[in-house]
């Protein structure tokens, strides 16, 4: 029965979760209305770690629901996990760094409302309960959202060096990791894959402690 419940329940955060990042996307690349600093217009979106990571999201909420509902199976949960902590890093960066950092800055206007706090709160969410209904996740599957972060960080790195870090507003180095020079900016990067790491060891904290109560349960019997 309880696992009937934490199916209905983490189905349902899939479906607001998917009208959530709808909405997002229709601000970022449909519509003209301003969303606030780190974002633009269309396409150009895409170079933004927030946008690629609410896009996967996105694309794995949705192959969620196709498994769920067509192949009445449930998807790998390290897609979730991965998914779900990729946002989660963009949640936390903007709420307990760039945020409180620069209280004049919106950055929280239209779809970065969407993106930077609704959205990773409701993929996480989703994710925990997943991980309560779920058999043990091995601790490998965490690498994948560092492994990620940092293919990201070596794009981002890879082009200034390229093509020159360049100058406001038509920076390579839209978020400014380098004004400090690539020494401290490599540091930060290396800060940023970390906290990755570490936002999916925390989502996969209630799974591991629920499957050591069932195991010490099962021992006892």
């Amino acid at each position: 029965m309880k696992e009937k419940m934490l199916n209905k329940i983490s189905f349902v955060l899939n479906i607001f979760l998917i009208i959530s990042l709808s909405i997002g996307i229709y601000y970022m690349f449909l519509s003209n209305a301003y969303n606030g600093v780190f974002a633009t217009k269309g396409l150009a979106n895409l170079k933004y770690f927030t946008v690629l990571s609410n896009l996967l999201c996105f694309f794995v909420a949705i192959a969620s629901l196709l498994a769920t509902v067509i192949f009445h199976k449930k998807l790998p949960v390290v897609f979730k996990l991965v998914s779900a902590s990729e946002v989660g890093l963009t949640f936390v960066i903007i709420a307990f760094f760039l945020q409180p950092l620069y209280p004049n800055m919106n950055l929280y206007a239209r779809g970065n409302l969407w993106f930077h706090l609704i959205c990773p709160l409701i993929a996480m969410a989703e994710f925990i309960v997943i991980g309560l209904n779920s058999k043990k996740i091995p601790f490998k599957n965490t690498l994948f959202s560092g492994l990620l972060t940092l293919i990201y960080g070596a794009f981002y790195l890879g082009n200034t060096i390229i093509n020159g870090i360049g100058t406001w507003p038509d920076s390579n180095d839209f978020y400014g990791f380098l004004t400090w020079g690539y020494p401290i900016g490599m540091i930060i990067f290396a800060i940023i894959v970390i906290m990755s790491w570490l936002i999916s060891v925390i989502l996969r904290l209630p799974n591991v402690i629920k499957n050591s109560k069932r195991f010490r349960k099962t021992s006892e019997i």
